[in-house]
């Protein structure tokens, strides 16, 4: 085999609007006060979210056994995104991409069966939430286990524990992750300042950037 075609065939984790999903995992009301840096979890998210309505990429989320920990934290998607028509809370509910759990792994057999049904063209899954060393872990090991590229939004998840995020994110990318930041991701979908809905993105990414992100505190 030739060097052109083994680079040809190489899986070097791109993004494409028409193969991704954003999965948003546990982003719950009572999770809040403890997890590591959660304020900039929850704005990254609000960004992911609002960045895959802008370009039509579906939003898939879970909660934890709401009846214990609660709904999904409204912060997580835009104050204006209902007038925008972009995804709600309320919109994941209603079209039945809002799922209850109590496995850790998004990957429930209820999930699976929705990937399998109506997202089975989706190759790519971006994660988002928490906590970055139970659910965000498992769900990316079943999902390489599947053959899908994962991409982890470093930015956009975090655990209890600085040293669990830590080593989760390591553990992660030796199995086949990639790890990114929600910037990153989001300009990969766009591939070039031609695309239709770069303005939005980028009026996004402003707005993203005013914010504290208590990541960049090294």
């Amino acid at each position: 085999m030739s060097a052109a075609s083994s680079a040809a065939r190489r899986t070097v984790g791109k993004l494409h609007p028409e193969k991704t999903m954003v999965l948003l995992c546990d982003m719950q009301e009572k999770f809040c006060p403890l997890i590591f840096k959660m304020e900039s979890v929850v704005q990254t998210a609000r960004y992911m979210t609002s960045v895959a309505s802008a370009l039509e990429v579906p939003i898939l989320a879970t909660q934890q056994y709401t009846k214990v920990f609660g709904p999904t934290v409204p912060d997580c998607f835009a104050e204006n995104a209902a007038e925008q028509k972009w995804t709600t809370l309320e919109k994941l509910q209603e079209t039945n991409m809002l799922f209850d759990k109590k496995l850790f792994s998004m990957i429930t057999p209820e999930v699976k069966g929705k990937l399998e049904s109506e997202y089975a063209d989706k190759s790519s899954f971006i994660l988002v939430g928490i906590e970055a060393h139970v659910c965000i872990q498992q769900t990316c090991l079943d999902l390489l286990e599947q053959g899908k590229d994962v991409h982890v939004i470093v930015d956009g998840v975090s655990s209890q524990q600085p040293i669990d995020r830590e080593i989760a994110l390591q553990r992660m990318q030796a199995a086949g992750a990639y790890l990114t930041t929600a910037q990153s991701a989001a300009f990969m979908l766009m591939q070039s300042a031609d695309h239709a809905n770069f303005k939005t993105v980028s009026k996004l990414t402003v707005a993203h950037m005013k914010l504290a992100n208590e990541f960049n505190i090294w």
